[in-house]
Formats: structure tokens, sequence, C-alpha cells
């Protein structure tokens, strides 16, 4: 009889314990609201088709040469990247001129010449101490064997999306829309040699780790893998909610008020043999508890060769999946309180 009681008595403790974190789960779903919903999508659907395609040409094109990082063609487009802001009237976080953080050829495991990191900044009205950064890196392979290896997708697709959010953000500032928290636009050097622009941003934060919110890092986002063939209305979605469950619950929230995506976590699974989680630059602010999400549009026959080039980008495709990035990164940074970490449930 004992035993028996023993055994009901935790078995009632075990369910209660369940029952206490599914509740906390739907507590935290009843309390997300979207909010703004006439603003978010008329400052997204200022992110089109055509000036993501005219970008991208330029940037995944010839001039750049592939943009190795610590080469000239690298060099060239972090200074492209610098006039884009600077035509937006989008100032950087760095003395409001220099847009470069600069990584010496020291830092680098592997024998390279310097580098930067480009950053932009939009300071919050409300809370401009806290960060939101939305990221991707616009690194690529350079020149092997005579041949440019574009990136047009890896990452220009990301790169160029994250130039129209800022300029979504900026429009949206002008007409008296202003964050509430800042939001910074990072774009990373040194990802394709092992994630070392964030790396060494996390190690050297223009802000502190601790007031930084969230990272939506965007990485391939341009085409169609093979097992979408015939739902190409879909993104990868990866760690959402591996340290805040709240941050998943919001993303989906924005995806079913305003996009319909099929979301895919295939990914996502701690056990899936690619590991994209750790592949990239989000992975870096995940390592300081920082909340993140990679967008992801799954590799394809084209992934690291020269053959990735702007013609083969679905355009229609990549407009809508920066619009949904545009619409979570406005949630975040306009909602009143930070993101519940799972630890803290």
């Amino acid at each position: 009889m004992k035993i028996t009681a023993i055994v009901s008595i935790l078995t009632l403790v075990g369910s209660c314990a369940t029952t206490k974190y599914s509740t906390k789960i739907q507590t935290l779903k009843d309390n997300i609201k979207i909010t703004d919903s006439a603003s978010v999508m008329e400052y997204a659907h200022t992110i089109k088709a055509s000036e993501l395609k005219d970008l991208l040409y330029i940037y995944a094109g010839p001039e750049f040469e592939g943009r190795a990082t610590g080469e000239k063609g690298q060099k060239d487009a972090a200074n492209f990247l610098k006039s884009y802001y600077q035509a937006q009237d989008i100032s950087s976080p760095i003395n409001d001129s220099i847009y470069f953080q600069y990584i010496p050829k020291s830092y680098f495991m592997k024998e390279m010449e310097a580098s930067e990191n480009v950053l932009a900044f939009i300071k919050g009205k409300e809370k401009p101490e806290e960060v939101l950064i939305v990221s991707a890196h616009y690194d690529h392979l350079g020149i092997k064997d005579s041949l440019v290896y574009y990136g047009a997708d890896d990452n220009g697709s990301g790169t160029v999306a994250l130039l129209e959010i800022a300029q979504a953000f900026k429009l949206a500032e002008k007409d008296g829309f202003s964050p509430k928290r800042s939001i910074l636009f990072l774009h990373l050097t040194a990802e394709e040699i092992g994630l070392e622009g964030s790396r060494f941003y996390t190690e050297n934060p223009i802000f502190p780790l601790n007031e930084t919110i969230a990272n939506l890092n965007i990485d391939m986002i341009g085409r169609i893998d093979k097992t979408h063939e015939n739902n190409p209305n879909y993104l990868y979605l990866i760690g959402a909610d591996r340290l805040s469950k709240e941050l998943h619950i919001l993303s989906e929230k924005v995806n079913n008020t305003f996009f319909n995506f099929t979301l895919d976590y295939k990914y996502n699974d701690e056990n899936e043999s690619n590991k994209y989680y750790s592949r990239s630059d989000h992975f870096n602010f995940a390592k300081h508890n920082i909340p993140v999400i990679f967008y992801f549009n799954g590799e394809h026959e084209d992934y690291h060769k020269p053959t990735d080039t702007a013609d083969k980008i679905d355009y229609n495709l990549l407009e809508r999946r920066t619009q949904l990035i545009f619409a979570t990164a406005w949630q975040l940074a306009n909602r009143e309180n930070k993101l519940i970490l799972n630890e803290s449930m």
C-alpha cells in the first residue's frame, strides 16, 4: 500500500508539473498580440521584388568578384552597402558616420587580409538601449580557377533583403513611426570561413549583449529546394524555440496573421544531421543566450558553385519572405517587454 501511495503521489506531482508548463505556454500564446497591423503591412509593401532584383544584379555581379573575405571584391561590396545606407539617410551606430567595424588580419584563424562588418542603425524612441539585431553575411567564396563564385542566393539574397528591411523601417521612421527599440542592421563578413565576423562582433559588441533582445539572421532566402518544388510558399526556420518559446510563438503569429507561409522546422531538430543551427551567424548570438531565428530556403544544386547567379532567384518569393522577416522585426522592436527566455519559465 505504501509503495502504491508513493507512486500515486509522484504521478500526481508529475502531472501537475506538466500541466503547469503547458499552462505557461498557453499563457504565452494568449498574451502575444499582433499590433500595428495596418502600419506593418503598409511598410512591408514598400519591400518590392523589382528593388530586390535591381540590388542583387549589382551585388552578385562580376564587379564584386565573389566577395571573398579580405579581398578587393569584399571591400567594394562593403563600400556599396555603406553608400546605400548613406543614400537612405540611415546612420551608423559608430559616431554616426563610421559604418565599418574593423577586424584585423591577426584575428582570423586563416591567413587573410583584414576585413570589416558593416553596420547601420535606427535608434529606438522609447527603449533605445534595447537592441534588435537583423543580420546577414555579405561575404562569399571569391574567385577560384578563374571562375567567379557570385553567391546570389548565398548570401546576396539575405544581403539585399536586409537593405530593403532597413529602408522600410526608415520610411516608417520618417512618417512618425519610430520603433520603440533600436534596430541594428548588421552585415557580417567572414561567415564562409567559420562565422568569424559574428564571433568578432559578439566579442566586441557595439551594444551590450545583455540588452540585445534577439537576432534575426538571414542566410539564403531566394531559391526553392527540391523538397518544396511543388510548394514554394515555404521557409525553413531554425532556432526560434531553442532559447525562447515566446519568440517561436510570436513568429508563428506574425506568419499566420499576414503571410501563411509553410514554416518548415525540419532543420530545427537537434538531431538533424546537417547541423544548420550551428552553421550560420546567429549561432554566435545564441551562444550568449540571445534568442535567434535563422531564415533559410535550404540548399540547391548551385550551392557554393559559380552557377549561384542572380537570374535564378525567385524575386516574388524573395519579396514575400523579406516582408515576413520585416513584420517579425517590427513586432519585436515594438512590443512592451523583452522576450521571456525558456530558463525563466
